[in-house]
């Protein structure tokens, strides 16, 4: 992830130095072609001359930091004091241009600076501001030449009103074009990067789920056979003994699932979570009542690993609700195959209160995996009685790929 990201991080450099050059230099070196042409023309008087240029460089240079700014690897600035000033010497720059140039009545060329400070303008503006500067501009640009074309008599009064429309277009497209093209890419790279932040919570809130399931299990049973061996030390202290020697297998084993959690390769087995169930269930005198179907209970192995795992979680997180949350007598688990999917139903009398409200991390999570992976969690609390109903179907569901990449490690 981390190359991959280098790697965009580079290519986005790589297209901002050559949109770089495609705006704020093109613009730098396009001015400064027509500035020379001004600098020589010997037509002109000399501080004439001046003033243009004067105005000409503060333009240009305003130009080019305005472009800059605008092409920041950070989201678009806003129109601080600072780009306010920059803005300002651009278009006072690009007005004494223009009044010079219509003074001498170069009526081709007079618009070429004031179009391009009104295209850098408009690439600061929202969209919809943008447009209406650029039609505003659209309406005015061919009346200065007209007016005075006309006026003076002049001959070419069509090319002094066409030719800074047609400048004005031209700049526009050559200005804002590149830099919404920047924009796209920036946007995108954010969005992946964003994207990439949000795998990497998901990846954190999947193993939290795990680690919950695990540690929450475990410890569960853990508690519940730790207190049987307590109140049978003195009456049968062999079956203490054998108690507290299921206590020591219960914590490697919750020692090696949390290993294994860490490395990313646990899966939990659907049959030995039945085979667990019956025995933590007898171990707290809650009658368990199994009802697997044949045919399901014989195809459990050619389920896809995805269903498996999260099968079993459910059977484990469920298995760890009655012990927790209820004072059961007796529990029914049903598993079977209906309609092209597998029907796991675990059910018990003697729930509290705090079964019914769904609020548990362990079911809302299990739910939102479930849904994920194309099947369905549900419960019910109905009286003293909580059933959890899951449902997955036996096709090949997304995310499958990885999950069997893993089981077979």
């Amino acid at each position: 992830m981390q190359d991959t990201a280098s790697d965009r991080a580079t290519e986005l450099t790589g297209l901002r130095r050559y949109t770089w050059w495609m705006v704020p230099g093109t613009t730098a070196f396009f001015l400064v072609f027509f500035g020379a042409g001004w600098v020589m023309d010997e037509s002109v008087p000399v501080w004439l001359r001046a003033v243009r240029v004067a105005a000409l460089a503060a333009a240009t240079w305003a130009s080019v930091v305005l472009l800059n700014r605008r092409m920041a690897l950070r989201p678009r600035p806003p129109l601080d004091r600072s780009t306010m000033w920059w803005l300002v010497t651009a278009n006072a720059g690009s007005a004494v241009i223009g009044v010079v140039s219509l003074a001498l009545r170069d009526y081709g060329i007079w618009a070429v600076v004031p179009a391009t400070t009104v295209a850098i303008t408009a690439t600061f503006l929202r969209p919809r501001p943008r447009l209406v500067l650029l039609a505003a501009a659209a309406v005015v640009a061919p009346l200065p030449g007209w007016i005075i074309s006309v006026g003076s008599g002049d001959d070419g009064v069509v090319h002094a009103a066409l030719m800074p429309l047609g400048l004005l277009l031209f700049i526009a497209v050559m200005v804002l074009g590149p830099l919404w093209a920047w924009d796209i890419a920036r946007r995108l790279n954010e969005t992946q990067q964003l994207a990439a932040e949000l795998a990497v919570k998901n990846e954190r809130l999947r193993f939290a789920a795990d680690l919950h399931d695990i540690q929450g299990h475990h410890l569960q049973v853990i508690a519940l056979k730790s207190e049987l061996a307590a109140r049978l030390a003195e009456a049968d202290a062999d079956r203490a003994a054998a108690e507290m020697k299921e206590v020591q297998r219960l914590a490697v084993d919750a020692l090696e699932d949390t290993r294994a959690v860490v490395r990313g390769y646990r899966r939990t087995a659907l049959d030995d979570e039945f085979a667990n169930a019956t025995k933590v269930l007898a171990a707290a005198d809650i009658d368990a009542e199994m009802h697997l179907e044949p045919a399901a209970a014989a195809g459990i192995d050619r389920l896809p690993p995805t269903a498996r795992h999260l099968l079993g979680l459910v059977m484990r997180e469920a298995t760890t609700n009655v012990l927790r949350h209820s004072r059961a007598a007796h529990a029914e688990v049903d598993y079977r195959i209906e309609d092209g999917a597998a029907r796991l139903r675990i059910a018990n009398d003697g729930a509290g209160e705090a079964d019914g409200d769904g609020s548990g991390t362990g079911l809302r999570a299990l739910a939102e995996r479930l849904a994920a992976a194309g099947g369905e969690l549900t419960w019910e609390h109905e009286g003293g009685r909580f059933a959890v109903t899951a449902s997955l179907p036996l096709g090949r569901t997304p995310g499958n790929t990885a999950d069997d990449a893993m089981e077979a490690r």
